[in-house]
């Protein structure tokens, strides 16, 4: 069984930044890929950022230019999202996923309030 243990979120003032963090119980290169996603009230989860094993990082257009994924090489067992210009929109439970060939593995989430 894996955990993942998300941190990091909190409140801020639109226009600040935060950096949320994604500690897995294993090495996160033995997963195809590491997600960062988010649920706001009364939307459905939706993908922000992920990065594949090979390094390779994806976004959803609502985040291109502010946010910023990356994963720790040296103890290899972290992901990060760095948050910068956050706006009310990108209030939500913002959730960790670590993706496996047989099993995909979510966190608990973290709160991300943005106040305007």
């Amino acid at each position: 069984q894996v955990q993942l243990a998300e941190s990091g979120g909190g409140l801020v003032q639109a226009g600040g930044s935060l950096r949320l963090s994604c500690a897995a119980s294993r090495r996160i290169f033995s997963f195809s890929v590491m997600g960062w996603y988010r649920q706001a009230p009364g939307k459905q989860r939706e993908l922000v950022a992920s990065i594949t094993s090979g390094g390779t990082a994806n976004y959803a257009d609502f985040v291109k230019g502010r946010f910023t994924i990356s994963r720790d090489t040296a103890a290899k067992n972290t992901v990060y999202l760095q948050m910068n210009s956050l706006k009310p929109d990108d209030t939500a439970v913002y959730y960790c996923k670590a993706t496996s060939p047989s099993l995909d593995y979510w966190g608990q989430g973290t709160q991300v309030t943005v106040s305007s």
